[in-house]
């Protein structure tokens, strides 16, 4: 490779750091790949690291020591999650969402990459501190914001399956109630998926009553695996006493009254 300009190696350390989010480069990586010296990609870093202090893009931490190097910390300031979550919130709260039942559609947010992205963002922010070995849901509709979250951790996402799958080999399978139907369903998860003793972050989209999330912590347990956290991107109001605690919500489904054609819907963003 010729030798890059600063400005060349300004525009690649950046865009590896932010494609690969929580992951730590030893400089001696960019050295092997700009041919510069470490000195000077502590200078590159150092200026990449003030611009995105000052814009508010999130953070590049430098760990120093032998196992140390550089990462991207995917921070959202408070007026972007204020924006974003006001924009989600808007849209939910268009009567046209109603459902027959009570229900509220939901599926096209969660297939809006913008959406997904962001509030993936902000449940790294409310669980960043708890080292998860890997982030976890239930398939179908809490995938893309499942995945999402774990990206930003740079860790596996496990997918529990309603329906267990040949290609997965054996797998436990447990029966639990839906707070949402009330119906009695079943839930799978492969046996090579997780390994006892790990740490497991729990993510979906929505929560009612919270007999699938409780159902994900009972597999936890079947595991010997210790959850670590519980977030949700939309949490209804009522019932108010879910059947876990301790989750964290970005949105609360304050009311849905199909007769009347109303939905209400606020922002959990408080810091």
């Amino acid at each position: 490779m010729d030798v890059l300009t600063r400005k060349e190696r300004l525009c690649g350390i950046t865009a590896i750091l932010t494609n690969n989010p929580s992951r730590l480069y030893p400089l001696s990586h960019f050295s092997e790949l700009f041919g510069a010296a470490k000195s000077t990609l502590s200078e590159d870093v150092a200026i990449i690291k003030e611009a995105f202090e000052r814009l508010q893009l999130g953070e590049i931490e430098v760990l120093m020591g032998a196992s140390g190097g550089i990462k991207y910390i995917p921070r959202m300031d408070k007026q972007s999650k204020d924006e974003i979550v006001g924009e989600i919130v808007e849209k939910l709260s268009n009567s046209s969402r109603i459902l027959p039942g009570g229900f509220i559609y939901t599926a096209d947010i969660f297939l809006t990459p913008r959406y997904v992205d962001k509030m993936a963002q902000i449940l790294w922010g409310f669980f960043y501190k708890t080292n998860p070995d890997f982030v976890i849901t239930v398939e179908a509709k809490g995938i893309p914001l499942a995945m999402a979250v774990a990206r930003l951790f740079d860790k596996p996402l496990v997918v529990a399956r309603k329906e267990s799958k040949m290609t997965e080999g054996s797998v436990v399978t447990l029966n639990y109630l839906s707070g949402s139907s009330k119906r009695l369903q079943t839930m799978s998860l492969s046996k090579r998926a997780v390994k006892e003793g790990q740490r497991a972050l729990v993510i979906d989209d929505f929560i009612a009553g919270g007999g699938t999330l409780r159902a994900i912590f009972e597999m936890m347990k079947e595991f010997s695996i210790t959850v670590v956290g519980c977030g949700v991107a939309i949490a209804t109001k009522n019932p108010s006493k879910k059947r876990v605690e301790n989750y964290k919500s970005i949105i609360t489904l304050e009311e849905i009254n199909e007769e009347m054609s109303f939905i209400k819907a606020s922002s959990n963003i408080l810091e």
